[in-house]
């Protein structure tokens, strides 16, 4: 198939990429390439994917409405996977229109070029961070998901909000994925593994939130793109069974559907910290700070409704995720 990976420079945007293209889809990967983070790892992931013949990379953001309504009028995608996005929960707090930018206006032109060129079926990143104020564990997509904490939670709840109602109106396949706390190698540096790993590297202090009573469902990147992979060949169908008396947040009378991907095993912040000491082999010294504005205490996915549409459910031990990491964070910082 033709398919359209947006944020393709993006830690899972690159492995979906890759993913795709070693079963044999032509895949076109659209990045702006900003620099939130280190530009030339997000070129480094880039390298990655341009031996293959079937990959071509489009430097182009999201919320350019013009060039995006050009692009997909060349292109005719079959399907689309939406990874770009303003990531980042804290960041949030100090640039909020980035979010509205990425994520509500480029999310729009996204939706746009689906509906006007006869995309099969959009399948798009939403966050265990719209769950929000909920403490009902484990987490689930039938659950209502009205009380975000933080514009990034905000952007996210909207992105599945637009996308039913582009179902709705224009019968638009949409699948809405809900990440829960991605890991593995090419990681993002902003991001705790990374955050984590370099520190004790270099004999900096960590600064772990909430004095380390955090719980997080660590969830392998390998797992995630599986899922995404798995997702994207089942297009999204009404379900015959909606009740708009009762109505269920997850499935709809259009073609749309939610589903989480985590591995569906909260670990506590302290016991994640341990598992990288160990890989890394050096313990480390541990700056305790009290709870960050927009953060939740925990998260842990329910992944019945994913297992039972697509025959999967993430696995990977963290033990086994994190040596992976470890190992490839010393090969490509030397």
């Amino acid at each position: 198939m033709k398919i359209l990976v947006t944020g393709a420079a993006g830690f899972i945007g690159m492995h979906v990429a890759k993913r795709l293209l070693a079963r044999g889809d032509e895949v076109v990967g659209v990045d702006n390439l900003n620099d939130y983070y280190d530009v030339q790892l997000k070129q480094d992931r880039l390298e990655q994917l341009k031996p293959h013949d079937n990959f071509r990379f489009v430097k182009m953001d999201i919320a350019d409405r013009e060039a995006m309504a050009a692009l997909f009028a060349k292109e005719k995608f079959q399907r689309v996977i939406n990874l770009a996005a303003q990531p980042g929960v804290r960041y949030s707090l100090k640039n909020p229109h980035a979010y509205i930018n990425s994520n509500i206006v480029g999310f729009t032109n996204v939706l746009e070029g689906c509906r006007h060129n006869n995309v099969e079926h959009l399948v798009y990143a939403s966050s265990s961070s719209v769950y929000g104020a909920n403490s009902n564990m484990p987490f689930s997509v039938h659950q209502n998901v009205d009380h975000p904490v933080s514009l990034y939670a905000a952007t996210k709840k909207a992105s599945e909000l637009m996308a039913h109602t582009y179902s709705h109106l224009y019968n638009l396949p949409t699948t809405g994925l809900r990440f829960f706390t991605v890991y593995g190698p090419w990681g993002r540096p902003d991001m705790s593994p990374s955050l984590f790993t370099s520190a004790i590297v270099e004999n900096r202090p960590i600064d772990v939130f909430n004095e380390g009573k955090m719980q997080r469902d660590f969830t392998y990147v390998d797992d995630i793109v599986e899922g995404v992979v798995r997702v994207l060949d089942r297009i999204a169908t009404p379900d015959p069974e909606f009740d708009t008396n009762q109505p269920d947040p997850a499935t709809s009378y259009a073609p749309y559907r939610l589903y989480n991907i985590g591995n569906h095993e909260p670990v506590q912040l302290m016991a994640f910290i341990e598992t990288i000491e160990k890989a890394v082999g050096k313990t480390a010294v541990k700056n305790m700070l009290p709870m960050q504005a927009g953060d939740v205490v925990a998260t842990y996915a329910d992944v019945e409704d994913l297992k039972q549409a697509v025959g999967f459910e993430p696995k990977t031990p963290l033990a086994s995720g994190i040596g992976k990491f470890v190992e490839w964070y010393k090969s490509y910082y030397k």
